[in-house]
């Protein structure tokens, strides 16, 4: 698979994972104002979500699985401070949670931001791919946890499910703002590709 095809299905990848985190979200609001749903319910509601948007795109998404199953190979040659740094960098936020419950919407933000961002560091320093994609994903979702609080703070102070609500907007935009770049982006100069270095890209 070229550079290019790769850098699309990530696009692809990355939309479907928006258009998922979006209807999920939404969905999961309407509920919660229809009436008091088991928690297990909402489970439902995010595991039906991104099975149908997934289905949906399933034939533009198996192009991905040969690039991430490439990515994961790479991966493999990081060092070992680096395979440790990464995986804190995704878990650390996410594993806060249930210290820092109050803060579960900002906690998302900063995982799925310092997630993508080593991953993004690490592949360029130990392959030379540039995978801009997912450092745009990184920065919207980092420079969205300080939003998120100035609107949380403002307007929504008493409503944790709508603040919960926000910050699972603001992964989609990431993730979609991600997804459209990798899709439009457009070819460096003849007999040049930033992504190609490692076949990451």
């Amino acid at each position: 698979m070229s550079a290019a095809e790769t850098r699309k299905a990530f696009g692809v990848l990355f939309l479907a994972v928006s258009i998922a985190v979006l209807v999920a979200s939404f969905l999961s609001e309407i509920a919660n104002i229809i009436t008091s749903f088991p928690l297990y319910y909402y489970a439902i509601i995010w595991l039906v979500s991104f099975g149908a948007v997934f289905g949906a795109s399933s034939l533009s998404l198996r192009k991905a699985v040969p690039a991430i199953i490439g990515r994961m190979k790479t991966s493999t040659k990081w060092s070992k401070g680096a395979k440790a740094l990464n995986g804190i960098s995704w878990a650390g936020p996410f594993a806060a949670i249930a210290i820092f419950p109050s803060l579960y919407q900002y906690l998302i933000l900063a995982g799925i931001g310092l997630g993508n961002l080593s991953t993004y560091l690490m592949i360029k320093k130990y392959s030379g791919a540039d995978n801009r994609e997912q450092l745009i994903v990184a920065i919207i979702s980092l420079v969205a946890i300080p939003t998120a609080v100035i609107i949380d703070s403002m307007l929504f102070a008493s409503r944790q499910d709508i603040a919960i609500m926000l910050s699972r907007i603001f992964i989609g935009i990431a993730y979609a703002a991600g997804g459209m770049f990798a899709l439009l982006r457009k070819a460096g100069p003849v007999g040049f590709d930033p992504t190609t270095s490692g076949s990451l890209q």
